[in-house]
C-alpha cells in the first residue's frame, strides 16, 4: 500500500479527528513529553564534566557561572516559546520557519547555518562519546580484574563507533519527531540515573574522608599550570557550562510536538521550566559534590576518565550504560531536524518523484504498521555513514564540536531569541526592555567569543597528536 505524504498533509486524510487544523497529524504532547524531550536534550554526558570546570573556575565562580546560565537559558527559552505562532497565528514547525517569520532575509540563512551545522557536529560527537563510556566500561572490568594501569586495558575505540552507527541506522527510520516520546522519556531516565550514580559515587569519596585540594580559584598557577594555561581552561569551563545549558535551537521543533490547545503555549513554557530546573539542579549537585570528592584534580568526566571512578566497576559500568542508552536517544533527538529539513525541501524539489515521495505502509509483528519510505531509508542512513565516518578519522571532534558550539551559542540560545522576540512583541527601540535585551545578548557574545577561544587552544592540542582512524 503506498500513499504520497504530501498528499496527506493537504487532504488532511478526510478525518479531522486525526489531524490537527494545519493538516498534519493531530499533535497529542503534553508537559510531560515535552519535558522529556527538553531534559533528553540538556542533560547529556556532559553534565559530569562540570567538577572539571569548576575546578578551573573556582568554589564561589564556577556555581555561579552555573546559576546565571541556568537562569539565562530559561528567559530567552521563555521569549522563543512566544515565538512559535506567527502573527496570523500560523504554526513555525521548526526553529528556522520562526526566524525566518519574524526576522527573514540573511538572519534566516545565518541562523540555518549556524543550527544545522550545530546539529550535524553533535551527532558526530555523540558517536564519539558513546564509544568512550564502551570503551570505559571495558577498561574498568580490566582494571579490576588485572589490576589498575595494565597497559593492555584501553581497547580502541573504533569498533565502538561502528556498533553505535550500526543502531543508528535503524532507529534513523522512525518517521519523525512525535514518534520519539518513548526514545526520549527513556533517556531522560537514562540521564537521572548515571547523574545520580555520579552523585553517590562523590557522596562516597567525600565520606571516605579522602583529602583533596580545593581554593577559591580554582587550579593554582603554578610549576605545571602557567598563567596562560590558567587563562584558556577558565575559558574552556565557561564554555563548557554556556554550552551544557544549550538546547533552544530544538525548542520550537518540540513546542511542535504539543497537543492543540488555548494552553500551548503556557504548556511549553511549563515544560522549559521544568526541564531546565531539572538539569540545573542535577548539574549543581553533579558538578560540586564531583568538586569536593576529586578537588582540584578533577577529571574530565567523572566515569569515562581514567583517572576518575573505576570502583565499584559493576556501579560504573551500570553508569556507562545508562549514558549510552541516553546518547542513543538524544543523537535522534538532535538529527530529527536536520531529516526532516532535507525531506521536506526535497519533496518541495522533486514532488512528482514516486521515490522521494511514496510512503509504504509495513505491518510490523507486535509493533503494529510502520510507515517506511525508500528515500527515508536511504538518505539518512548515508547522513549516519557521514557521522561515523567523520568520528573514525577525527576521533578528537570533541574539540571541534567546543568550538563550533561556543560559535552556536550566541546566535542560537541568546540573539535570534531576543531578536524575534522583540519584533513580535513590538518592543520599541532605545525602550528599558530593548536596551536590557541588547545589553544580555551583548554580554553573552563576549562569552562565546571567550568560549571559542579555549576551544581553538583545545584543538590545537588535539591536532597535534592526530591519527587517524586510531
Amino acid at each position: 500500500m503506498q500513499k504520497s505524504l504530501s498528499l496527506a498533509v493537504e487532504e488532511g486524510g478526510g478525518d479531522d479527528s486525526k489531524y490537527d487544523e494545519d493538516g498534519h497529524i493531530k499533535r497529542t504532547g503534553n508537559v510531560f513529553t515535552a519535558s522529556a524531550h527538553i531534559i533528553t536534550s540538556i542533560i547529556g554526558s556532559g553534565v559530569l564534566s562540570l567538577a572539571w570546570a569548576i575546578a578551573q573556575l573556582g568554589s564561589v565562580a564556577g556555581p555561579v557561572a552555573m546559576v546565571a546560565f541556568a537562569v539565562i537559558t530559561l528567559y530567552t527559552s521563555l521569549l522563543l516559546a512566544d515565538c512559535y505562532r506567527s502573527p496570523d497565528g500560523k504554526r513555525n514547525y521548526t526553529y528556522m520557519d520562526a526566524v525566518r517569520t519574524h526576522l527573514g532575509g540573511m538572519k534566516f540563512k545565518l541562523c540555518g547555518l549556524a543550527q544545522y551545522a550545530t546539529l550535524i557536529g553533535l551527532s558526530i560527537g555523540y558517536a564519539i562519546t558513546t564509544a568512550l563510556s564502551l570503551q570505559a566500561i571495558a577498561r574498568t572490568n580490566c582494571y579490576h580484574f588485572h589490576g589498575r594501569g595494565t597497559a593492555n586495558c584501553i581497547p580502541s575505540k573504533r569498533n565502538f563507533i561502528l556498533m553505535f552507527g550500526a543502531v543508528q541506522v535503524l532507529l534513523s527510520q522512525i518517521p519523525n519527531f512525535h514518534q520519539l516520546t518513548f526514545i526520549s522519556v527513556v533517556a531522560a531516565i537514562m540521564s537521572f540515573a548515571y547523574s545520580s550514580i555520579g552523585l553517590g559515587l562523590s557522596a562516597a569519596q567525600i565520606a571516605s574522608g579522602v583529602e583533596v585540594k580545593m581554593g577559591v580559584t580554582g587550579v593554582p598557577v603554578g610549576a605545571n599550570h602557567s598563567i596562560k594555561d590558567k587563562m584558556f581552561s577558565t575559558f574552556s569551563a565557561l564554555g563548557n557550562i554556556a554550552l551544557a545549558f544549550a538546547f533552544s535551537f530544538v525548542l520550537i521543533e518540540i513546542q511542535d510536538t504539543l497537543r492543540s490547545s488555548p494552553r500551548e503555549k503556557r504548556m511549553m513554557k511549563q515544560a522549559t521550566s521544568v526541564g531546565i530546573l531539572v538539569a540545573s539542579f542535577f548539574y549543581l549537585l553533579c558538578g560540586i559534590l564531583g568538586y569536593l570528592a576529586f578537588g582540584n584534580d578533577a577529571p574530565g568526566n567523572l566515569l569515562t576518565d581514567d583517572h576518575g571512578f573505576y570502583e565499584p566497576f559493576w556501579v560504573v559500568d551500570l553508569a556507562n550504560v545508562c549514558i549510552i542508552v541516553h546518547l542513543v536517544g538524544a543523537y535522534q533527538v538532535f538529527s530529527q531536524p536536520f531529516f526532516a529539513l532535507v525531506e521536506s525541501w526535497s519533496r518541495a524539489r522533486w514532488m512528482e518523484s514516486q521515490f522521494i515521495t511514496e510512503v509504504h505502509t509495513v505491518h510490523i509483528p507486535f509493533a503494529g504498521d510502520w510507515s517506511f519510505s525508500p528515500f527515508r531509508l536511504a538518505w539518512r542512513t548515508a547522513y549516519v555513514v557521514f557521522t561515523i565516518v567523520v568520528a573514525l578519522i577525527f576521533p578528537f571532534f570533541n574539540a571541534i564540536l567546543g568550538l563550533l558550539g561556543s560559535i552556536a551559542f550566541w546566535p542560537l540560545t541568546i540573539y535570534f531569541p531576543i531578536e524575534m522576540y522583540i519584533s513580535q512583541a513590538k518592543i520599541p527601540r532605545l525602550s528599558f526592555t530593548w536596551i536590557w535585551l541588547q545589553i544580555l545578548s551583548l554580554s553573552c557574545f563576549v562569552v562565546s567569543v571567550i568560549a571559542a577561544v579555549g576551544s581553538v587552544r583545545d584543538l590545537i592540542d588535539s591536532v597535534m597528536h592526530f591519527k587517524p582512524f586510531e
